[in-house]
């Protein structure tokens, strides 16, 4: 059976019109709800989260707060004072996408690294500090790239644009290039002077993370359970070193035997052998901003522990949400948009936070 047949025998999805809202057959009773890419931020939303539980008070404010920032951010915020900056964003990473489709991935990657470490403020572009996490040395790439856009957008607007912002639109633009939704970035972030390795190494989620591990890291930052599965499928492009999925290979028995051989081939299972090497997180469409991420985690053909604790088949609370975005590709698109709104706005520095850097690479 291929993986197109398996999601659709499986699942029978229902839209609800003006809502992201779909049904699982397994669970009449789950419902994955997208409000698209808008947010509150009335004064009832603020009192509601005020009066929540105290269980939930850590990711409520969270949320609170970053609905508070997002009410100063703005789409338009560049109009005036620099208005070609989306336009030479824009060019800079299809020029790079165009030239290495992995950059796509890796300028993704770079914004989720940043936002989850001290907020979406440039900290992760700072030289040292953030680069030398666990989770960042040797595996982050596309500083080069958001270099080169600074640099074109400074020759027209000086100290205007912040690092921040480019990040946050070239992230977006990335997946874009490679056939994925788009969203409205709002803009208006400014670059932290600091970067903080000790909370990048305890913030990041790890590949090797349980399923209520991960929740607990999403939670942290204010983003729920369906936020994670959706911008876990962001693995739908970009690729992993050996280092990072070989327990996986060789010690987890939930991995498909012929995806596990093909990947032996290059990452040997001794310590230290190959752990470089890398292999493609989505083997079917890997180049692609779709939802095979999902179809290939239904067959145990999840590159990382981390993705494929997100279907055990032990009714574990993200099963349907993973079967949801496998049999409908829209439903993937509109919560995977919709979550990366909610996680450019993770505690942004508003003016007169922060600063406009001239380097991104460098504080003022």
């Amino acid at each position: 059976m291929s993986i197109k047949q398996l999601a659709s025998s499986r699942w029978n999805a229902t839209k609800i019109p003006g809502m992201a809202v779909y049904i699982s057959a397994r669970n009449a009773g789950h419902y994955i709800t997208s409000a698209s890419t808008t947010e509150s931020s009335s004064a009832s939303s603020i009192e509601a989260i005020v009066m929540a539980s105290s269980s939930l008070s850590v990711a409520l404010l969270l949320l609170c707060l970053a609905a508070a920032a997002s009410a100063q951010l703005s789409p338009t915020f560049y109009d005036a004072s620099c208005p070609g900056a989306l336009a030479t964003i824009k060019s800079g990473v299809a020029a790079a996408v165009s030239s290495d489709p992995r950059m796509a991935a890796s300028l993704l990657r770079l914004h989720f690294h940043d936002c989850f470490v001290q907020g979406c403020d440039a900290s992760v572009l700072l030289a040292g500090n953030e680069r030398n996490a666990f989770g960042n040395v040797g595996s982050l790439r596309g500083f080069d790239v958001i270099d080169k856009i600074k640099a074109t957008v400074e020759q027209s607007c000086k100290r205007i644009v912040s690092c921040a912002d480019i990040l946050a639109v070239a992230a977006r633009d990335s997946v874009v290039a490679v056939g994925g939704p788009s969203w409205t970035v709002s803009l208006g972030r400014r670059d932290s002077d600091t970067a903080s390795e000790a909370l990048a190494n305890r913030d990041l989620p790890a590949p090797s993370l349980a399923v209520t591990d991960l929740i607990t890291r999403f939670a942290a930052k204010g983003l729920n359970l369906t936020d994670m599965v959706a911008l876990s499928g962001a693995h739908t492009i970009g690729q992993a070193q050996c280092k990072n999925f070989r327990t996986r290979l060789y010690n987890e028995a939930n991995i498909d035997p012929d995806f596990a051989m093909l990947r032996n081939a290059s990452c040997p299972q001794a310590t230290g052998s190959g752990d470089g090497n890398l292999a493609p997180l989505d083997t079917t469409t890997p180049n692609m901003f779709d939802n095979t991420y999902f179809l290939n985690l239904q067959l145990n053909k999840g590159l990382l522990h981390s993705d494929q604790v997100l279907y055990t088949l032990v009714g574990g609370a993200t099963e349907d949400i993973v079967d949801g975005f496998a049999s409908n590709q829209d439903a993937f698109n509109n919560v995977f948009a919709a979550a990366m709104v909610k996680m450019g706005n993770i505690s942004p520095l508003i003016f007169p936070q922060g600063q406009v850097r001239r380097i991104c690479s460098k504080a003022t």
